[in-house]
């Protein structure tokens, strides 16, 4: 998949570089996309909600990308996260008022459950930098 995307193995120089964030944008793709067709009574609602709730994931993870400290950078991760369990609960919402059918919820929420696995491995992984002692000597 990432060298469908022209991006070489262990060459991480853009946000866009970042699985994470590749799965989220598809996420963010979809929540746009099924929105589409909720009642316009919404637009103001659950709609824009959803929208900016799905943007706020790939947004922050970019922005932590972006900061120099990994303390920054989890910091950000963990909002894209809450942002991410946000999106979570609006789409069971949308899938019980009947806004969603269960094929799109099924789609979404298994798009939303791959990039909650992928932003928690990036999460995992980027705390390791901050205290590298830990991982060595875990009794320290």
């Amino acid at each position: 998949m990432i060298q469908d995307l022209g991006i070489k193995p262990g060459k991480i120089k853009e946000f866009t570089d970042l699985i994470a964030w590749q799965e989220s944008h598809k996420l963010v793709l979809m929540i746009y996309e099924k929105t589409k067709i909720f009642p316009r009574t919404e637009m103001f609602g659950l709609v824009d909600q959803m929208r900016r709730a799905a943007v706020s994931i790939t947004s922050n993870i970019a922005e932590g990308f972006g900061r120099h400290g990994f303390k920054e950078k989890v910091q950000f991760y963990y909002l894209a996260q809450g942002s991410l369990t946000e999106i979570k609960n609006q789409i069971l919402i949308a899938r019980d008022i009947a806004y969603l059918s269960p094929d799109d919820f099924q789609s979404i929420i298994l798009q939303a459950n791959h990039s909650h696995k992928l932003l928690q491995g990036l999460i995992s992984k980027s705390k390791t930098f901050l205290n590298p002692n830990l991982i060595l000597n875990p009794e320290s």
